[in-house]
C-alpha cells in the first residue's frame, strides 16, 4: 500500500527527462519512510545520485515534485573530515562528494550565500538552484540533458534547476525536513540498515 501511494505517475510538478524511469529502490525507500514514519511527519526527499534524480514529498506523503539534480563531480559517500572549513576552490577533486545517507535539515545562514537549505550542515552539503558556478561547467545544460551521465559536477551540493527551487524545494522546506541520498558505492543496508531489514522481513515472509 505504501508503495503504491508514492508510485510516481503523476507529480505536482515533473521535470525528470522523457522515458527516465524512478528505481524501485527509490519507490520502495520512499514507501517505507511514509510507512514506518521515519520522516516524523516532516517533508522530505528521496535523492538518487547515479540516476541524478530528486523526487521531494511533503509531510503527508505525497509526492510534490520530481526532477533532475546536480551532484559532486567524485564518486563516493563521505564527506572528508574538515571539509566544512574549506573555501570551495580549496576542495580537492578526489573530495568533492555528495554524501548519502539520512540528514535532518535546513534553512540556515552560510558564509558566503546568505540563507541557504542545508542538507548536511557538518560537511557544508547545501541543495540550491544552479545560479552558482562557473560558465565553463555549463551547469544548466547539464541539467537539460537526457541522461545523468553528465550531472557530476558539484563540489558536493546539489543543484537543481531554479524553477523547481523555487516552485517546490523552498516551499516544501521552509521548515525543514529530511533528505534521503543513496549511495554510489556503499551498500543500502550500510547506508539505510532499518530499511534494508524491512526488505529483508518482507522477503522472508
Amino acid at each position: 500500500m505504501a508503495e503504491d501511494a508514492v508510485t510516481p505517475p503523476v507529480a505536482s510538478v515533473d521535470q525528470l527527462p522523457p522515458g527516465l524511469e524512478v528505481s524501485d529502490t527509490v519507490i520502495e525507500l520512499a514507501g517505507w519512510v511514509i510507512a514506518a514514519k521515519d520522516n516524523h511527519g516532516y517533508p522530505f526527499a528521496v535523492i538518487d545520485k547515479a540516476a541524478a534524480q530528486i523526487l521531494v514529498f511533503g509531510g503527508d506523503g505525497k509526492l510534490r515534485g520530481a526532477a533532475p539534480g546536480l551532484f559532486g563531480s567524485a564518486i563516493g559517500d563521505h564527506a572528508a573530515p574538515g571539509i566544512a572549513g574549506l573555501a570551495l576552490r580549496e576542495i580537492p577533486g578526489r573530495d568533492r562528494t555528495t554524501p548519502a545517507g539520512r540528514f535532518v535539515g535546513g534553512y540556515g545562514p552560510s558564509i558566503d550565500a546568505g540563507r541557504v537549505l542545508w542538507v548536511d550542515y557538518d560537511s557544508a552539503v547545501s541543495l540550491h538552484p544552479t545560479a552558482s558556478g562557473t560558465p565553463a561547467e555549463r551547469r544548466e545544460e547539464r541539467l537539460a540533458s537526457p541522461t545523468p551521465d553528465d550531472n557530476r559536477v558539484t563540489h558536493g551540493c546539489i543543484n537543481v534547476a531554479s524553477d523547481f527551487y523555487e516552485q517546490v524545494v523552498r516551499s516544501t522546506f521552509e521548515k525543514g525536513g529530511v533528505f534521503y541520498i543513496l549511495p554510489d558505492k556503499d551498500s543500502i543496508a550500510e547506508t539505510f540498515p532499518e530499511f534494508a531489514d524491512s526488505r529483508a522481513a518482507k522477503g522472508d515472509d
